[in-house]
C-alpha cells in the first residue's frame, strides 16, 4: 500500500504534465501485473476513463484480461464495449427493479441513501440517533443525514445505496473469488469527495488487503482524459457526442441535484425519449423527482412537517 498523501502532494500530482502521469500510470500498472503473476484484469465500463486505462495496459500487456460488469449503461455504451476486442461480460443477478422494489432508491449520494435507509430501517434507538445528530469531530459533525435531506425520510419510497452493491460490486467480489483475478480500475480522485479520501489514505495501489484492487489512474483530471484520447487517437463511445460529461448506469440518481439545468434526465428525454419514458412510469422516477428535486418552498414545508412530529 501507498504512503498517505496530502491535499498538497495530491495537487503537485494533478498538475503534472500527462506524459509523466502517464509514465507513472504505466510503472503502477507493471508493478500489480508483476506482483500477481499476470492474474488481473482491467474494469472495462466502456466509459472514456476506463477507455483510456485500458488502452494503456494493452500497450504494455496485449493479452491483459478486460471485465466489462454489465450493468444498466447507455445502449451507445454497450454497443461500444461488443465493439472492443476480447471483454469479458459479467451479469449480475439482480435486475434493477428488482432491487428498487425491495431495498430502495439511489438518491443524493451512496452515504446519504445508506444513512436514511438506516434511520427509517434501524431498530436501534443509538444508530437511530447517530444517523440523525452524527458523530462529533474537529470539523464538525460526520455519519448523519445532512440537514437539508432529512425532509426525505418521509418520503413515500424506499430510499438505499443498495443498487451499486448488487449491480456492480458483488458481481465484481464474486468474479474476482471465482478466477482469482485482481482487479485494475479507472477511478480518479477528481471524480469525488469520496475517491479523493479514498486515494490520500491507500494511494493508487491496496496490495494487502482483504479485496486487493489498483487504482492506477487516481492522480489524473478529466482534461487529461481527453487529451490522451486524442494525442493517440483511441476510438471511444459516440455517448459523448449526445453531450453526456459521465456515463454509467441510466438509472443512476446519486448527484442528479447538483447538475442543474439540463440534467441528465433532462438531456435524456432528448437523446433517448424511451428509456426516459421507462424511468419516469414504470420506474416511477417522477415520485422520486418530486420529493428529491422539489424547490426550496416544498422542502421547507416537508421539514417543518419531521420538526413537528
Amino acid at each position: 500500500m501507498d504512503k498517505k498523501l496530502d491535499i498538497g502532494e495530491i495537487k503537485q500530482k494533478q498538475s503534472l504534465p500527462l506524459s509523466a502521469k502517464i509514465n507513472m500510470t504505466e510503472r503502477r500498472i507493471r508493478e500489480w501485473y508483476n506482483h500477481w503473476n499476470g492474474d488481473v484484469y482491467v474494469s472495462f465500463s466502456g466509459g472514456k476513463d476506463s477507455t483510456v486505462l485500458l488502452h494503456i495496459a494493452r500497450q504494455l500487456y496485449p493479452d491483459i484480461k478486460a471485465v466489462y460488469f454489465n450493468t444498466p449503461d447507455f445502449p451507445e455504451i454497450k454497443s461500444f464495449v461488443r465493439s472492443s476486442n476480447d471483454i469479458i461480460w459479467v451479469n449480475p443477478k439482480k435486475r434493477f427493479v428488482e432491487i428498487i422494489n425491495h431495498w430502495g432508491y439511489p438518491v443524493i449520494s451512496k452515504d446519504q441513501s445508506h444513512f436514511i435507509e438506516e434511520y427509517r430501517n434501524s431498530k436501534s434507538e443509538k444508530l437511530k440517533a447517530l444517523r440523525w445528530n452524527g458523530r462529533p469531530v474537529k470539523s464538525g459533525k460526520i455519519g448523519k443525514i445532512s440537514e437539508k435531506w432529512k425532509y426525505m425520510i418521509n418520503a413515500p419510497f424506499k430510499i438505499s445505496d443498495k443498487c451499486c452493491y448488487f449491480m456492480k460490486k458483488k458481481p465484481a467480489l464474486d468474479f474476482n473469488e471465482q478466477t482469482g483475478l485482481h482487479p485494475i480500475v479507472a477511478v480518479m480522485a477528481c471524480e469525488s469527495l469520496r475517491r479523493l479520501k479514498d486515494y490520500m489514505v491507500y494511494g493508487c495501489s491496496l496490495f494487502e488487503t482483504r479485496h486487493p484492487i489498483s487504482r492506477p489512474m487516481s492522480f489524473w483530471i478529466e482534461e487529461d482524459i481527453w487529451n490522451y484520447l486524442k494525442m493517440y487517437n483511441v476510438p471511444y463511445s459516440s455517448i459523448y457526442n449526445l453531450g453526456y460529461e459521465r456515463t454509467g448506469c441510466m438509472f443512476c440518481l446519486f448527484g442528479v441535484h447538483l447538475e442543474g439545468t439540463p440534467n441528465r434526465y433532462d438531456r435524456m428525454k432528448i437523446t433517448h425519449p424511451k428509456i426516459y419514458d421507462f424511468c419516469m412510469n414504470k420506474l416511477n422516477y417522477k415520485l422520486v423527482f418530486e420529493w428529491y428535486l422539489c424547490g426550496k418552498k416544498k422542502k421547507l414545508n416537508y421539514f417543518y412537517k419531521i420538526r413537528k412530529q
